[in-house]
C-alpha cells in the first residue's frame, strides 16, 4: 500500500485492491449479523466525521471501521452509534 496518510478516510478510498479480502469478509456476513444498508452508511458518515478514524481505522479499538459498522451488534467504542436491533 503506497497510499499517504489519510484522516478520515475509509478503506475504500485508500487502496482498493489491498483492502478487497475486507469487503470480501463483509460480504459474506450472514445477513442476520449485517447491518441494513442505511444504517451501515449513517455509521459510516459518523465515522468519517471523526477525528479518531486513520486510514480506515479507529484510533480508539483498532478495529477497521468498515467492518465495526458493517455488523448490526457492535458498537462505536465511543458511543457515537449504537447496536441495531
Amino acid at each position: 500500500m503506497n497510499s499517504p496518510s489519510c484522516k478520515r478516510c475509509l478503506l475504500r478510498e485508500l487502496d482498493g485492491e489491498y483492502f478487497k479480502s475486507i469487503y470480501q469478509y463483509i460480504a459474506s456476513l450472514p445477513e442476520e449479523q449485517r447491518s441494513s444498508s442505511e444504517e451501515y452508511a449513517r455509521r459510516l458518515k459518523i465515522c468519517r466525521a471523526c477525528g479518531d478514524l486513520h486510514n480506515g481505522m479507529c484510533a480508539q479499538c483498532g478495529c477497521f471501521a468498515e467492518v465495526r459498522a458493517a455488523k448490526r451488534r457492535l458498537a462505536c467504542p465511543m458511543g457515537r452509534w449504537g447496536q441495531e436491533e
